[in-house]
């Protein structure tokens, strides 16, 4: 594809047909978005780990869809090429199917997303369903699902065992016949994302599941080195919580002495 023309949910199936990767990151807001839609980025996640990296929360549980729609804007304004994609907040979608339309397509409209992404398996399968034959994209995401950390038990791998892994493709299965686009996996065994890629038509974009997913998504905070404590897998291509400190503590200096 051109390297200006926007990136649609279906180009993603076109990248994993060409074994051309997918490079997908999380974003909040507009500086960071436009950066990144500069530097070439596929697709940037409006995700709900704003709630950590933004609002402070120890978890997404907190988020909003007010603060997702507000979210969504400021990123959808700053980006011009990539896929926007917006988190469903907690319980946003798993009430009923009618409010589920109504959220996603409040994201859509009033936040600018070009489509959203759903937490989960079993009965979300159904309001994928549901969405996509309102014409609205969705991106799919198993195994560590942070919506679910109580009932998980914490930030854990997930899938480990042999029918945990059974499960997690079954699942996946279902979510692609049900119309996802894509889905994303994290923290889940290589060699699970390796056999779950293989078998999926839809691309699979991996956080912490090893290097065999057709592409990767990482937090922004975490992989710019802003956020204190990232997870053990994140990989930081810069370290801007120095450099901005010590950016701060010599602008101070130079206020308190008059420079």
């Amino acid at each position: 594809m051109p390297e200006n023309r926007p990136v649609r949910a279906p180009d993603l199936a076109a990248k994993k047909q060409n074994g051309e990767k997918i490079a997908m990151i999380a974003a909040y807001d507009v500086t960071m978005a436009r950066l990144f839609d500069q530097a070439g980025i596929d697709v940037i996640l409006v995700g709900d780990s704003l709630g950590m990296t933004i609002l402070g929360y120890d978890t997404t549980i907190p988020v909003t869809l007010d603060a997702m729609v507000h979210h969504a804007g400021a990123v959808s304004r700053g980006t011009k090429r990539a896929l926007v994609v917006a988190d469903m907040p907690f319980l946003s979608y798993r009430i009923t199917d009618s409010e589920a339309v109504r959220g996603a397509g409040r994201l859509i409209q009033e936040g600018g997303a070009a489509a959203v992404k759903l937490e989960g398996a079993g009965l979300v399968a159904g309001t994928v369903k549901r969405l996509v034959d309102c014409g609205i994209p969705v991106m799919a995401h198993l195994g560590l699902t942070p919506q679910s950390v109580h009932q998980l038990g914490g930030f854990r791998a997930q899938a480990k065992g042999a029918n945990g892994a059974q499960q997690l493709l079954e699942d996946a299965l279902a979510l692609q016949e049900a119309g996802a686009f894509a889905l994303v996996i994290e923290c889940i065994p290589a060699e699970l994302s390796r056999r779950v890629t293989a078998e999926l038509r839809i691309p699979t974009i991996g956080i912490g599941a090893g290097p065999h997913c057709d592409g990767q998504v990482l937090v922004s905070y975490d992989m710019l080195g802003l956020y204190e404590n990232p997870p053990s897998f994140v990989k930081q291509y810069a370290q801007l919580r120095s450099d901005i400190t010590r950016a701060a503590k010599e602008y101070i200096d130079d206020v308190k002495s008059g420079r």
